[in-house]
């Protein structure tokens, strides 16, 4: 139900300047999800929901642009702190190596990060192929992995 929630929580704010919890309230409502003015501010911190200005010098809901950094970084370092035995790049696919068993769950929290240039992903017991858009790409979060495992 969270997630659920929460992926409509960022359509909404994709679709509609939205600009108080309230009216997040009842956006939600109008999709037949049913929450609480708690519940709906737990959200927006977990989802790094940010007030942006507007062309109309109102604020409106928005994905804080530091978002994709600050999960990607500490999520990254917990997959690999849990089972991610090794990395290579061949041209734009990733391969991640990880112990037996565990390739899904890294799979599902690659899939999660919302890696830029990523066009999906493949796990089997102990290896995940990410397809990135391009050599470059795939090379970039390369770097950025072995950055992290320093």
């Amino acid at each position: 139900m969270k997630n659920k929630r929460q992926a409509e929580i960022l359509r909404i704010i994709e679709s509609v300047d939205v600009e108080t919890q309230e009216q997040l309230l009842s956006e939600l409502e109008r999709c037949g999800i049913h929450s609480t003015q708690a519940t709906i501010s737990r959200d927006i911190k977990e989802l790094h929901l940010v007030k942006e200005l507007t062309g109309y010098g109102s604020y409106k809901y928005a994905v804080s642009e530091r978002k994709l950094s600050k999960n990607f970084a500490g999520r990254l370092r917990n997959i690999f702190k849990e089972g991610v035995t090794s990395f290579d790049r061949a041209q734009n696919i990733v391969v991640v190596k990880t112990m037996p068993g565990l390739a899904a769950a890294a799979g599902a929290a690659l899939d999660g990060m919302e890696i830029p240039d990523m066009v999906g992903s493949l796990a089997g017991d102990d290896t995940v192929i990410l397809i990135m858009r391009t050599n470059e790409a795939a090379a970039e979060f390369c770097a950025e992995i072995h950055t992290m495992l320093k």
